[in-house]
């Protein structure tokens, strides 16, 4: 299996100028504990994480270091250290030039990187073009599919995959986070909406692709809310910018 097979689609993105208040607000709003950071021209720069605000100065969780271990740590690490714990903007914060991987990474090679660098999720890249994130709740999604399924999926499914991301991803109601997989037909859409009606159309348009026998909707409603412990983890991307009002993990 390959990255592009348990991806998800549709992530929700911030800015590296964004205040990390709007970070922090997004975050929660999606119950998400991460976010990939885009610089203004689109490009992926770093990512933004839960953990990276274990230490800020808001809370008094900054480190706190005597003379001595000052002394060993050296001017620079003391500077960068004060950066992340006030800089009031995502780029100050963020972890920056995060490892990446591309659609046709295997999954093996996905999991030793993850464990190599000890990370939780991988940005997938089409060149220099952020096209999804892998995280390892979707390792999870994939073996429980495969439990209640059987073999992975064939060509026909993977087209019709394809075809149902095609025609949602381009809608003005699009969920954010979107993945979508697909065996023997059937469709399985999850991801965040917000508003049934949102949640409907993208059922809708999934039981219109060609070669959909059947479509289950694990979509849940930003309206309603899942359980507060509950991390979506990756899923086609979202900025901020583009879906103000609608709009997983330690630092890597």
């Amino acid at each position: 299996m390959r990255a592009h097979q348990i991806m998800a689609t549709q992530v929700v993105t911030v800015g590296a100028d964004s205040p990390i208040g709007e970070a922090v607000e997004t975050m929660l709003r999606y119950h998400v504990s991460g976010l990939p950071v885009l610089d203004a021209a689109g490009h992926l720069v770093g990512i933004i994480s839960e953990g990276d605000f274990l230490r800020r100065a808001e809370i008094g969780t900054e480190r706190k270091r005597g003379r001595w271990l000052q002394f060993f740590a050296g001017v620079n690490r003391l500077a960068a250290d004060f950066v992340h714990e006030h800089g009031r903007r995502v780029g100050d914060v963020m972890t920056p030039d995060p490892v990446t991987i591309t659609e046709e990474t295997s999954l093996d090679a996905v999991a030793g990187i993850m464990e190599t660098h000890k990370v939780k999720r991988l940005p997938v890249m089409r060149g220099d073009r952020l096209v999804g994130i892998v995280t390892r709740a979707d390792f999870l999604t994939a073996i429980a599919r495969l439990t209640r399924n059987g073999p992975a999926s064939t060509v026909e499914d993977d087209r019709i995959r394809s075809a149902i991301i095609a025609e949602i991803g381009q809608a003005a109601w699009r969920p954010c986070k979107l993945k979508v997989a697909v065996c023997d037909g059937v469709a399985t859409l999850s991801g965040v909406v917000s508003s049934a009606n949102a949640r409907r159309a993208a059922v809708v348009a999934a039981e219109n692709v060609p070669g959909t026998r059947e479509v289950r909707d694990e979509l849940l409603d930003i309206t309603e809310g899942p359980p507060p412990e509950q991390d979506l983890g990756g899923g086609d991307f979202v900025s901020l910018q583009e879906q103000p009002s609608t709009t997983d993990d330690e630092p890597l």
